[in-house]
């Protein structure tokens, strides 16, 4: 165990606990936006409860969220100081975009969007709504712009051991930049809504406040449906843009040792790194010259090309990129079931909706892999092709940084737990009655339609 090691591990924890947070804040943020729309043309009060009740989730993940993110901004330079000295007129801006825009306009607006519903004009808590929504996506897009920059650096030249900048516009959009954002956005979307999926679940099998439950569910097997076929998309272009500037990582992700002329695709093995061999290797020929070159007989490049010094931990890299994959075609494939079952006259079955619950946390796990495949791939550079990891820690002695990480792993695991608790206590006690005088209600009764029907006992 030394200081590198221990650095790289507390700060890939810290950032594995928070990114769960911001992916449901993206999500749940934009279907907040288009339940007040929804609301505001029909001032049907069903609608009104989904927001009270979704924007409380929202709120407790928002709050979990900041708190754990802003340990990372510390960690840059207490774990890994000689990074930030020599990256941080490039890094620096970027993060301070982030707080200027995004999180000044989450701040200046949260407020009115959590408690401003009977105190401010519907106008202007909806335009609070579509600010806060708008921050945590432009968010995201400081937070990619700067880890992309580190993934396929642009736009910046490196004297002296200083990175300083001479075309920003490159920086920002750097090669990787608009399909890693637009990969992230999606995962957004798509874990908030097998999330809303499964909370909706729960409540069905309870028998609880079923039109309201109804509602989110067909809301968020349909939104599955069509986001799950576009994440498999876009992760396929932003894998093509990663064999053009990263190909190592991308034979890390595939497994694969030699470069070749009509490579077969590895489904799953053993990447044995001593023997440079798959163990166990369960392959469709060709398949992978096809998927990244397009052609049967395309060349795809090895881990033979570079040293092993360059090379990523092959099997981390291998494995999360799967657990990532096959995760989202899980997705796709609960999406489009559950989209076929919707149209049944007599509603969806409880096994479906138990395979729902079930379901809630995939999204989580395979954004969390994701980034596991990503960062972990990049090694052994922190600046892609021009600064190790090795050169960007700070020298610290080793047992510092092991107390401090086991510090955040308890304070973690609390924080977790409290999280947890807390959102199932909110879940448990259900939407809120909302009241309306009798004949608004009578007027604004939600009606039923073919993608409303659940299997009733």
């Amino acid at each position: 165990m030394d200081t590198l090691l221990l650095s790289r591990l507390q700060f890939g924890f810290t950032l594995s606990f928070h990114i769960l947070f911001p992916t449901l804040t993206i999500g749940l943020a934009v279907f907040l936006v288009i339940l007040e729309s929804l609301w505001l043309k029909t001032r049907n009060i069903l609608y009104q409860r989904h927001y009270f009740f979704w924007v409380k989730l929202f709120a407790l993940t928002f709050g979990v969220g900041v708190v754990s993110g802003i340990v990372l901004s510390y960690e840059f330079g207490t774990n890994f100081a000689r990074f930030s000295a020599a990256a941080g007129n490039i890094v620096g801006p970027l993060m301070s975009y982030e707080v200027l825009t995004a999180f000044f306009m989450e701040a200046g607006f949260l407020g009115v969007m959590l408690f401003g519903w009977n105190r401010v004009g519907p106008k202007l808590h909806y335009t609070a709504t579509i600010l806060v929504a708008s921050g945590t996506v432009m968010s995201a897009f400081w937070i990619l712009s700067a880890n992309s920059w580190m993934q396929t650096p642009a736009g910046s030249v490196l004297r002296d051991g200083v990175f300083y900048p001479v075309d920003w516009w490159q920086i920002v959009f750097n090669p990787s930049f608009p399909y890693r954002l637009v990969h992230m956005l999606l995962a957004a979307f798509l874990t908030s809504s097998v999330f809303v999926a499964g909370v909706s679940a729960w409540f069905l099998l309870k028998q609880r406040e079923t039109e309201f439950a109804r509602r989110s569910f067909v809301f968020a097997i349909l939104a599955t449906t069509i986001l799950a076929p576009l994440q498999i998309i876009a992760g396929d272009q932003s894998g093509l843009e990663a064999d053009r500037y990263q190909p190592i990582k991308v034979a890390a992700m595939e497994g694969r040792w030699q470069t070749m002329a009509g490579a077969p695709l590895v489904l799953f093995d053993w990447p044995n790194e001593k023997t440079r061999h798959n163990d166990f290797a369960l392959e469709i020929p060709y398949a992978s010259s096809l998927i990244v070159k397009h052609s049967l007989h395309g060349v795809v490049t090895g881990l033979d090309s570079v040293p092993q010094k360059d090379w990523p931990v092959v099997p981390i890299v291998f494995w999360a990129f799967r657990v990532m994959v096959g995760l989202g075609i899980v997705m796709l494939i609960f999406g489009w079931i559950g989209a076929g079952l919707l149209r049944r006259r007599h509603g969806v079955p409880h096994w479906f909706l138990r395979w729902a619950l079930w379901m809630t946390p995939a999204g989580f796990i395979a954004t969390v892999a994701g980034w596991w495949t990503a960062e972990t791939g990049r090694q052994p550079w922190v600046v892609y092709g021009l600064m190790r990891t090795a050169d960007a820690s700070s020298l610290l002695e080793p047992h510092r940084v092991l107390y401090s990480l086991l510090a955040f792993i308890g304070i973690y695991f609390v924080v977790m737990w409290a999280y947890l608790y807390y959102l199932m206590k909110v879940i448990r006690k259900g939407p809120a009655m909302v009241t309306e005088p009798p004949a608004a209600a009578a007027k604004h009764a939600p009606a039923r339609h073919a993608f409303s029907g659940v299997e009733d006992d």
